[in-house]
């Protein structure tokens, strides 16, 4: 089914602008564990298709946010990207983002049924990947359980050899998702009810006092962000617009799954939420050509990550096909909302893109 972006309204009843990549093609369907997820399909031409992957806790806005001057969508369907903007099951717009699953699942189930609708509904032999921390994460841990038909990815941020800033080390090492679960709490959130329960007044309070980083910022959705996942954006970076209204992108995110990035944090790669399978074994299956895009200011995840998957895999499969570029300036998730990313950082993902591209 399809719907105008010139319809479409916020949940605050904000109207935003129309975008300028066309007519959405929202295309339903579910993973092979039943699990309803979502395709947002822009489609501009003959290159791709390209899937756009959001992080964890946020939903396919982060992509498509009407705030900037030119968001990534634009400016792929601009070069003419067939794009496909992926609701994975941690997407805050699904009944399932409220649901409590493990990263294990968004690899095994998830990539695989958007990879094939992808494929299925376009013809095509195979798909590009852009894939944002979380979501490039799982994508990676897709890959190394042989996950087909990808002809080329970007591994935004996050990789199998995560390691945290400061903050995040610290609730890691006290294993604060399991903490927070003894609680009675299955899921943090960064949403804002207009009578908020007694449990939500204390937890506002208590960010009011919990360490802002380099960047302090007393906007309650920026303190909620920055407890549950970091320093996820360079405020100096957003325009007035982003920040305001960022919000609409975030939301739920489970107690399940932010314990298993605490045991990932934990062992220094990417193992499963049991600790049963280490998705280092999977080396062989990873020979496909990945870029990894990283920003130099990254304080939430840090740039040393990437480059330990990066040697790893060069070592494992030869350097050939894989490349890695780090961003001044820039840090997590501004890399994709900032307002000058359009100048700064798409053209570095188009030039992946377009070196891989079948049609070029």
């Amino acid at each position: 089914m399809s719907g105008s972006q010139n319809a479409i309204t916020t949940t605050t009843g904000r109207e935003r602008r129309a975008l300028r990549c066309g007519e959405p093609e929202i295309h339903e369907f579910a993973a092979e564990d039943g699990v309803g997820l979502r395709l947002t399909r822009f489609r501009g031409g003959d290159r791709g298709p390209v899937i756009l992957s959001p992080g964890f806790g946020t939903s396919s806005i982060a992509y498509t946010i009407d705030t900037t001057d030119t968001n990534f969508p634009e400016f792929l369907y601009e070069r003419g990207y067939d794009v496909w903007v992926f609701d994975y099951r941690a997407s805050p717009l699904l009944p399932s983002g409220s649901t409590q699953f493990t990263l294990d699942d968004i690899a095994r189930y998830d990539y695989p049924a958007a990879v094939e609708t992808v494929r299925a509904t376009t013809g095509a032999a195979d798909v590009q990947i852009v894939a944002h921390c979380v979501g490039s994460l799982t994508m990676l841990m897709a890959l190394s359980l042989g996950l087909e038909g990808v002809r080329s990815a970007v591994a935004s941020q996050l990789t199998l050899h995560p390691r945290a800033g400061t903050l995040n080390e610290l609730r890691a090492g006290i294993y604060a998702g399991n903490l927070i679960s003894a609680l009675g709490v299955d899921a943090l959130t960064t949403e804002f009810d207009d009578e908020p329960s007694l449990f939500e007044r204390l937890y506002d309070k208590a960010l009011a006092l919990y360490p802002a980083g380099d960047e302090p910022c007393d906007r309650p959705f920026c303190r909620r962000v920055m407890f549950m996942y970091g320093e996820v954006y360079e405020h100096d970076n957003l325009n007035d617009a982003t920040h305001d209204h960022l919000d609409e992108a975030f939301g739920v995110a489970n107690m399940t799954t932010l314990r298993h990035i605490t045991r990932i944090l934990r062992e220094d790669h990417a193992v499963s939420y049991d600790g049963d399978h280490d998705y280092l074994d999977g080396a062989d299956n990873m020979r496909v050509p990945i870029a990894f895009l990283h920003g130099v200011e990254n304080r939430l995840f840090l740039p040393e990550g990437s480059a330990l998957t990066y040697e790893w895999l060069r070592e494992q499969n030869g350097p050939e096909l894989y490349s890695r570029h780090v961003v001044p300036g820039y840090a997590h998730m501004d890399c994709f909302i900032g307002k000058d990313a359009a100048r700064d950082v798409y053209p570095l993902i188009a030039a992946q893109l377009d070196q891989h591209n079948p049609n070029e």
